[in-house]
């Protein structure tokens, strides 16, 4: 019976040593999830009404940590309400939930870093962040700060370490010179705004298509055809590149047609001009704002020769003006009885009499 008794006041002193740092636990992650659901909440349906995106961001970025956090706080504060555990144990659990909290407080930083580039990016017109070496070259320096600052709190030296670091980056970089080159090379193409993603461009090897990416070692180019071509940053950037978006994407389209010689050109005129002026106003890729240009462009051996001038959106778009500036003059020229004539060359011979 006496054993009973001294049993059961063990289990008594058991359970009221963990009770209350367990239910400190339980507090703060239910305070942290109240927090969460009632006041975040609240404060970012406020900061989305603003006009500055960047609050946006960090309410984003932090969401997703604030019961980590809560967490983190109310089990430090558990640790030290067990006074039966011995003080060593105390500083390997205060090292855990700094290292834990360092690393929260990274990932959140990191997230904001790269929210608040692609923010700057948007306001200034540029597409840096969208590419994969930015936001990979963000986040790396980032993380790479938050984990020398967890080795320095848990009491390791990161001198030696960043020596090594430095010495052990020389290596690397002799060793993998190639890769390196290409990697500065996108850097140089991404801030000198070369290319960027979602131009046109062709390139004096003959290669042409959407760019998709500037990652660290290459630039991915879609041709029209849906081949995907994958070309080494450093040949983009000694390169010699025609790039069509760069500006004003829009660009001349030129389409070249013959009349007869017995032809009024005055009527061809008129009627070219009002079946270019309709491509305009139905086709998409022809820009409204510029009217199509007739000119006279030369005497030819079988034909008076004339070129007609659209402006397109950008490039691609010239194949569907063309095509349709084709189908309706062909189409008006014969109601108009306006000739399109076939090639002809006049043989003269002459015989020589001895």
């Amino acid at each position: 019976m006496l054993e009973q008794i001294q049993s059961f006041f063990e289990t008594l002193a058991f359970v009221d040593q963990w009770l209350f740092p367990s239910l400190i636990i339980v507090i703060g992650v239910f305070a942290g999830w109240i927090f969460k659901k009632f006041v975040h909440n609240r404060l970012k349906r406020i900061t989305e009404k603003t006009d500055w995106r960047g609050d946006d961001v960090v309410f984003e970025a932090i969401e997703s940590h604030i019961v980590l956090w809560f967490f983190l706080i109310s089990l430090k504060i558990a640790a030290e309400s067990i006074s039966f555990v011995q003080p060593l144990y105390f500083d390997y659990v205060d090292k855990i939930i700094i290292s834990v909290l360092i690393l929260s407080i990274t990932l959140v930083a990191s997230r904001i870093g790269v929210g608040l580039l692609n923010f700057w990016a948007e306001k200034q017109g540029t597409d840096l962040p969208s590419t994969t070496i930015f936001v990979n070259l963000a986040r790396i320096v980032i993380i790479s700060v938050g984990v020398l600052i967890i080795l320095q709190s848990v009491g390791i030296s990161i001198t030696p370490l960043l020596t090594a670091m430095g010495v052990g980056g020389l290596a690397i970089s002799l060793a993998l010179k190639d890769t390196l080159s290409d990697f500065f090379a996108g850097l140089h193409i991404l801030l000198s705004q070369k290319v960027k993603p979602g131009d046109f461009v062709e390139l004096d090897a003959g290669y042409m298509g959407y760019v998709q990416n500037i990652t660290w070692r290459h630039t991915t180019l879609m041709e029209r055809t849906n081949n995907v071509v994958t070309v080494p940053n450093a040949k983009i950037s000694t390169a010699i590149v025609k790039n069509y978006d760069k500006g004003d994407p829009s660009f001349s389209i030129r389409v070249p047609l013959g009349v007869s010689y017995e032809s009024d050109l005055d009527h061809v005129m008129a009627v070219t001009e009002e079946v270019a002026q309709s491509v305009i106003d139905e086709v998409d890729g022809a820009r409204k704002d510029a009217p199509a240009v007739v000119r006279c462009f030369q005497f030819g051996p079988s034909s008076v020769d004339l070129k007609v001038y659209f402006r397109g959106k950008k490039y691609g778009d010239q194949h569907p003006i063309i095509d349709e500036f084709i189908r309706r003059i062909h189409k008006r020229y014969a109601q108009e009885n306006i000739e399109i004539p076939f090639p002809i060359r006049t043989l003269i011979h002459k015989n020589e009499q001895s």
